[in-house]
């Protein structure tokens, strides 16, 4: 029955039960499943004929074994099933797995358990700041412009890395900002920090850039406080001031 479920293109059909009766559990899975990888990726559904994307999720039904009976995985799996499962056919964009893990981040932040820190004040000496990524706030590089993607725009070959800052906020709402290379590798420094002040990474982001040193701490500390303010960024604890 199960074999017939995911696959009745190929599979025979259990014995001894009608064929009214199996239409309606064979609607029911494939309809059900399909529901839920449109709602969770809907840019990319839009790109696809009707008889393409059915094909496509048919073959995630056949070919696929979940790990996790909850629907809200549904898209997690369908995601791991593009990057490394599906046979690639002419219909599909090439970046279709880079434009179906943007859509999916949204769903995963947004129902993510993990919370927020209590909001961190303004410090005497912001430099001296230990800071620390969000548990709701992911850094991701991608090698097309997913977040322009649609109808009207459709690569056909990847450009230069884009960079962008995923994080959900205090009212609960999930924004995406655009980085460029210098805020991108900041917040990476962040996201790996394991002790050190703002002063230790802004200084060690202008030797990596050939930044001036006041230049780098200017712009840093800015955008470090905006990050701050949008809960992206926290403060651990203040670091020992430099003898």
């Amino acid at each position: 029955m199960a074999r017939y479920l995911r696959n009745p293109a190929t599979a025979p059909p259990p014995s001894g039960i009608e064929q009214r009766r199996l239409k309606v559990y064979k609607d029911l899975v494939y309809n059900n499943i399909e529901g839920f990888i449109s709602g969770g990726f809907p840019v990319l559904r839009s790109l696809y004929a009707d008889n393409e994307w059915h094909e496509l999720v048919r073959a995630f039904i056949a070919r696929h074994r979940c790990h996790s009976p909850y629907f809200l995985e549904i898209s997690r799996e369908f995601l791991e099933y593009l990057a490394q499962e599906h046979r690639r056919r002419d219909c599909d964009p090439p970046f279709v797995a880079e434009l179906a893990h943007y859509e999916w981040v949204e769903l995963a932040l947004d129902v993510s358990a993990e919370v927020l820190p209590p909001e961190s004040p303004p410090l005497d000496d912001p430099l001296a700041m230990v800071p620390v990524l969000s548990p709701l706030a992911w850094l991701l590089s991608y090698h097309y412009q997913v977040h322009k993607i649609g109808p009207a725009f459709r690569p056909t070959e990847p450009g230069s890395p884009v960079f962008l800052l995923v994080y959900r906020d205090r009212a609960e709402r999930v924004r995406f900002v655009e980085l460029n290379a210098a805020t991108a590798r900041l917040l990476e420094l962040v996201r790996d920090n394991t002790g050190g002040s703002c002063r230790d990474l802004l200084l060690g982001l202008a030797a990596e850039l050939a930044m001036p040193e006041g230049s780098a701490l200017d712009f840093g500390m800015q955008q470090l406080d905006e990050w701050r303010r949008q809960s992206v960024v926290f403060a651990a604890r203040a670091a020992p001031a430099p003898r």
